[in-house]
């Protein structure tokens, strides 16, 4: 019998994705196993006393069953009491999986659990930061048997966005498009991704930034022409300029890790700012800002031309660079 029966399986955090994945490989597992496990799903919303028994009882049809409980946060007060003299003596013919939705909401009832030696947690975090998302795209790379470098996980980020269920899709696009092995560069990241707006909005604050007028707005006529929403190029640039703002404030004498930490970047990226910071001063950086700030009311507030608040923020932050 497979070491799931039994046992209980707590998947915490805030990371709905990940929650729901490890959940149907878990159920996944147990099902290859025993094709014959009975499996159940209910929510702890309102779930009434005696339920919970009935939820956790031997099946009419299988000898094996599987309880899937959601929502373990909203569980009512007398069912978390079932629920804890359960998992005190669980059934061995029974697997269960409870995914508590994150947060401080029933945190007794975790605490409790998770000091019974039935139960076995999975905690699950979203990442907050850029560099956390690469970092999780270097995990998700590792666990399906491939490898991307630094600054392709980056890109990759930067290219499909902070959504995790399409970073996840992403990753294993790239994956069976190379060969076995092949570690995945930015380049080719760049080839099947390179036209997403995300990449093109941050190429665009980048060049700006850099001081590469010519290019930004060359860019930039290719993002309208490409029905590119303005309010993506707006928010590169924001970001970009406030990453450099943070870095400019950041204690001297610190390595790029903990300078990376700080800033919200990955440490291949902090290499990069520091050069454009040598052509920035505090000032000239808060009035680019400011013209970040306006492009972006612009634009949202249905400008006439959006395209050409777009042209005059890039040449309004060029222009903020020290001479």
């Amino acid at each position: 019998m497979s070491t799931a029966f039994g046992k209980i399986l707590l998947i915490t955090g805030n990371a709905e994705y990940l929650a729901e994945r490890t959940r149907v490989r878990a159920i996944a597992a147990v099902t290859q196993e025993h094709p014959e496990c009975e499996v159940s799903e209910a929510s702890a919303v309102g779930l009434q006393p005696g339920e919970l028994a009935g939820l956790t009882s031997a099946s009419l049809f299988s000898d094996l069953t599987a309880l899937v409980l959601t929502d373990l946060q909203e569980l009512p007060d007398v069912a978390q009491t079932e629920l804890l003299a359960y998992a005190a003596g669980t059934s061995p013919d029974i697997a269960v999986v409870l995914i508590h939705g994150g947060g401080n909401k029933a945190k007794g009832l975790l605490d409790k659990l998770r000091k019974l030696p039935s139960v076995s947690e999975v905690k699950l975090e979203a990442p907050k930061y850029e560099r956390d998302f690469a970092r999780w795209i270097h995990t998700e790379f590792r666990d399906l048997g491939a490898r991307i470098d630094e600054e392709g996980a980056t890109l990759l980020v930067a290219a499909v966005g902070q959504d995790l269920r399409a970073l996840g899709g992403a990753a294993a696009q790239l994956i069976a498009s190379v060969d076995r092995g092949t570690e995945v560069t930015a380049s080719v990241v760049r080839r099947y991704f390179g036209g997403r707006a995300d990449v093109r909005g941050y190429e665009i604050a980048d060049a700006a930034i850099d001081g590469r007028i010519s290019v930004a707005l060359e860019q930039a006529r290719w993002a309208e022409a490409a029905k590119m929403a303005p309010v993506l190029i707006t928010s590169a640039f924001a970001s970009g300029l406030r990453s450099l703002a943070k870095l400019s404030c950041a204690p001297q004498g610190l390595r790029d890790n903990d300078l990376a930490a700080q800033v919200g970047a990955p440490p291949f990226k902090i290499r990069a700012m520091r050069q454009q910071l040598r052509a920035w001063e505090p000032d000239g950086l808060a009035q680019a800002l400011d013209a970040v700030a306006q492009a972006d009311l612009d634009v949202k507030g249905g400008a006439a031309d959006p395209a050409y608040a777009i042209e005059r923020m890039v040449l309004a932050v060029a222009a903020q660079r020290r001479s």
